[in-house]
Parts: structure tokens; sequence; C-alpha cells
């Protein structure tokens, strides 16, 4: 959407060009157009608040890109004690260590000294021999797990095996003194919708306090939402608990009988454009053009490009609010997590007739107690087996056997929950002011009559606990 105001009445800067001025470090510019535009009586309500969530994001960017030069080294240097100021020069020049120069001083992305050793093997060959990299998630590499719904799909012909019956509490825990005594604090903690085949049989334990309200079934991003009076000098604690039935997904394709895609009025809104993140631009298309060549059959189009986008080497990424356009940003900056590489391979599938669509939520375990993070994946539309889910991110496992390489095209394990079937989309009930993450919705959100309370005056908790198989 393009963002004018009225001439005369207020700033001539589009929404657009006053993003890019922010985009390329220009703050202070930036901030004279939105103070002339919050100033000038003539700007709508709609393109006020477009405005301010500008201004927003640039303090939001400002907790992103924290470190100075000298931090940025030291940092560093936690791993290569040695490290040579020619050395840290030369990765950062070539986009290795994020940067941006704001107001022509330059600040590095807090998470960019950890991130240089994912993208450059270099870097990661210089490590102090204590200092090793992270491990990824138990299903992030080839397991047992894999092996097993590999069994099971092949054996039974079935889509959806292996189900356990989960037990889940996610919690929310508002810092002391971010809200005055006695003012209401809002808290929406993530809640997942009924998925045939992938997650069912939800029941309700509880929550604390009671009395949550729960989104209706068909809100794609759904939420509990609950509310406290805030107390002085004690954290404001929420809490949701439940149970459901999760199941691993595997769809074998064979792509000699894989059809274009129907005319069906319903698959439309996964074939477009939909800005600001999923936007065909003139880069995209050209990226698209090389990695697809002259391949037609929809499988094949899809492959390739999951490939593509599965090259990316994965970094920890800043918040999405302060990303302009996500898809664009993994295609050019080198890296992406898994909701970036997401977002850029959606667009990619969509603009090839492949119709395409976002899933996200947590992924644990429950063989290395406590692990659990944030996960974005999605599916693709693949005529005639319709809807089968992709991971890009996770993407190609290391085997030389197609069934175990190719797990995620096409195949979920079953230690994930999903919580959003889609993007961006509203809260039931609404937020009054900006959401913390403007795209997903995992951790959760707070806010009281006073504004919006970011990621920085609150934590959050997810528990959970597999209690048994389950028969299917």
């Amino acid at each position: 959407m393009i963002w004018a105001v009225q001439a005369g009445e207020a700033p001539s800067t589009s929404l657009p060009a006053l993003e890019a001025r922010i985009d390329q470090g220009d703050f202070a510019g930036a901030q004279a157009e939105i103070d002339k535009a919050l100033a000038a009586p003539g700007t709508d309500a709609l393109t006020r608040d477009a405005y301010a969530f500008q201004q927003e994001r640039m303090r939001r960017m400002r907790l992103d890109f924290t470190l100075d030069e000298a931090q940025a080294k030291a940092a560093v240097r936690k791993s290569i004690p040695d490290l040579r100021d020619e050395e840290f020069k030369a990765w950062d020049d070539a986009g290795l260590i994020e940067h941006l120069d704001i107001d022509g001083q330059r600040r590095w992305f807090k998470r960019a000294p950890s991130n240089l050793f994912l993208f450059s093997p270099q870097a990661s060959a210089r490590r102090a021999p204590d200092k090793q990299s992270s491990r990824p998630g138990p299903y992030e590499r080839l397991g047992p797990h894999h092996a097993a719904v590999i069994k099971a799909s092949e054996q039974s012909g079935l889509t959806s095996i292996t189900p356990n019956r989960i037990r889940i509490t996610q919690s929310i825990q508002v810092d002391a003194d971010a809200v005055p005594a006695g003012e209401t604090v809002r808290a929406w903690i993530p809640y997942p919708r009924s998925i045939p085949g992938q997650q069912e049989n939800i029941q309700w334990l509880g929550s604390v306090p009671e009395g949550a309200q729960i989104a209706p079934e068909d809100t794609m991003q759904r939420t509990a939402y609950l509310e406290r009076k805030a107390v002085a000098g004690t954290p404001t604690e929420f809490s949701v608990s439940y149970e459901l039935t999760i199941s691993a997904r595997r769809f074998i394709i064979d792509p000699d009988k894989v059809l274009p895609t129907p005319a069906d009025p319903a698959l439309a809104p996964y074939l477009a454009a939909r800005a600001p993140h999923v936007v065909f631009t003139p880069a995209l298309r050209e990226f698209s053009r090389r990695v697809v060549g002259n391949e037609t059959n929809p499988y094949r189009v899809a492959r390739k490009l999951f490939a593509a986008v599965d090259a990316i080497p994965w970094g920890g990424a800043r918040e999405y609010s302060t990303i302009s356009n996500i898809s664009d940003y993994a295609l050019h900056a080198g890296h992406a997590d898994c909701g970036q590489q997401t977002l850029l391979l959606i667009s990619l599938l969509r603009m090839n007739g492949i119709p395409a669509r976002w899933q996200s939520g947590m992924v644990f375990s429950d063989n290395e107690v406590g692990y659990n993070n944030l996960h974005d994946w999605g599916a693709m539309y693949l005529a005639p087996y319709g809807w089968v889910p992709m991971d890009v991110s996770t993407g190609a496992l290391a085997s030389t056997e197609p069934a175990e390489r190719d797990f995620y095209f096409g195949g979920l394990d079953a230690y994930r929950i999903a919580f959003n079937d889609d993007y961006s989309r509203a809260f039931v009930p609404a937020k009054q002011h900006f959401r913390s993450e403007t795209v997903d919705l995992q951790r959760g959100e707070v806010e009281w009559s006073g504004g919006n309370l970011y990621f920085n005056q609150w934590q959050y908790d997810f528990q959970t606990q597999v209690l048994a198989p389950e028969s299917r």
C-alpha cells in the first residue's frame, strides 16, 4: 500500500520513501519527516498511525543494533582471542558482521558476532578449540524419529502418522513496575487451532488468572486473552495450560503425477502478493528466473526453489517488526532465519503459480529436557495431493537417501505445535497498541492503557510434556 498525504498539509514524503530512509540509517532525516506529519492537521488518522509506527521502528532498531566497534570486536574476541583488526574489517566489509550506519555512526547487530561463525568458514576455523558452535535442534539433524515416520508412512500409506499426546504450559512474566500499580495488564498468549491430521483433540486445562478468553477456532493467529492488575514491586504473571495430539506428516509424491494448479478461487489468496513482506520485486523475479530456468512441472519448480532458499545460511534474526520487507531482506542480506526463509520461499512459489502459505509456532523435544524454540515453516499446494508441508530452514537432511534427505519437503516431524496459519493477522480481542511482533505470534503480546510492552519488558516460558504415543 502506498501511503501519501495531501499536498500543502503534510510532508511530501510517502511512507515507502520514509521506510527506505530508515532502512538506510537516516534516522534524523526520517524523524524530521515524521514530526512534520504528526504535527500537520491535514494528516489522516491512518497515515498518522503509520508514521508513528516508523518512529517506533527506529526505536526498536536501536535496541537491535546496540554494539559499537569496540563492543563488536570484544564479542568476536571471546571466540578469537587474537582477532586482528584487519580480519574484523574484511568480514565486516563482506557483510558477514551485520551493521547499520545510523546517522553516520556504525552500529552492529547484537547477534552479529555469534552469527559470524555461522556465515564464515574462515572465521569458524579461527575459533579457539573450546569455543564450539551451538548444536542444532534435535530434529534438525537426521534421527530415529525421521526413520520411524518414513517407515510408518510407507507401511500404512497414511499422511498423518506417529501421533503423541502433549501437555503444554506457556506463560508470560511482566517485569515488576513495568506498569503502574493498579493498572490493568492485558496479555495474549498463543493458543492452537485444530488442524486435521496435524494437531487435534485440544483439551483446555486452565489459566492463571482464571477466565481466559479463547479466540474463535477460525482465528488465523489464535490466542488466549487474559487480564490482571499490576501490583507494585511484583511481576505480573499469566499462563495457560492444555493438551493436544500432534502427528507427524509425510506425503509420498510422484513428481510425474503433479498437475498444474487448478483455477480454484479458494487458492487465489495463496497465489497473490501481499505487501509488505510478499512482494514480487524485479530482483525476486530475476532470482526466480535463474533458479527455475525452463522447468514447468510444479513439483520440480518447487524443489528447485526450496533448494535455493535452503542454501541461504541460517542466522539469528533481527526483530521482524524492524524489517520493511522480509522476503527482500532474506534475498539480499546473505543470511536469513526460519521465518525470513519461509517468506522468501512463499513469495517465489506464488510468483511461479504454486499456492503457498505460512505456518509457525514452537518446536520441542521429548529427549532433550527443556529444549524448545520459536520456529516458522509453511505449506504448498501440489495438485492432486493438495496442501503439503515444507520446512525450508530445517531443509535437506544429511543423507543420500531421498526419503530422508527430502523429509521436510512434503513432511513434518511430530514435535512442533502450530499457533499461526497465517502471518500479520488480527487478534481476538483486538490489540489497541502496536504489536511487539508484527508478523508472527509465538512469545505472546502484552499491553496496558499507556501503550505496548515490548520484549525487553517481559519474558515468556514454554514447557512441554510428552504424555504417551497414541494409536491412529
